[in-house]
């Protein structure tokens, strides 16, 4: 469990599946607080969202298990907008991964998810 007190990295997103440019950005996530809330927005099941919400964090544990202590996984609305006003005391930040992670597609990777089965 998280401590609900501290500083926290939030992510937000479908992660259908979960994949290592997902695993790479929570590694930067995890470097600017120690820990991080991820957020799976609830989505109609389709073609681009084959999996449960319970699949979804079943996958995100199992490949953040060395770091459960610093995560928590929970699901939201499907959150669309992120909107502030003034200083509110958050940073919304942008990470630019590596060429190679950034190129990933979640969505082959769901047509490979598709002809396994």
């Amino acid at each position: 469990m998280i401590d609900w007190n501290k500083p926290t990295t939030m992510m937000l997103g479908r992660w259908q599946p979960w994949h290592k440019g997902h695993q790479t950005l929570f590694e930067e996530a995890l470097k600017r607080t120690g820990q991080v809330v991820i957020m799976v927005r609830s989505m109609p099941r389709s073609e681009n969202n084959p999996l449960t919400f319970l699949q979804v964090k079943d996958r995100i544990e199992d490949a953040l298990e060395s770091y459960k202590d610093q995560i928590e996984i929970i699901e939201v609305p499907n959150i669309t907008n992120i909107i502030y006003g003034r200083d509110v005391g958050y940073t919304v930040e942008k990470v630019n991964l590596d060429k190679k992670i950034e190129a990933i597609s979640a969505t082959k990777i769901r047509q490979e998810m598709k002809n396994e089965i």
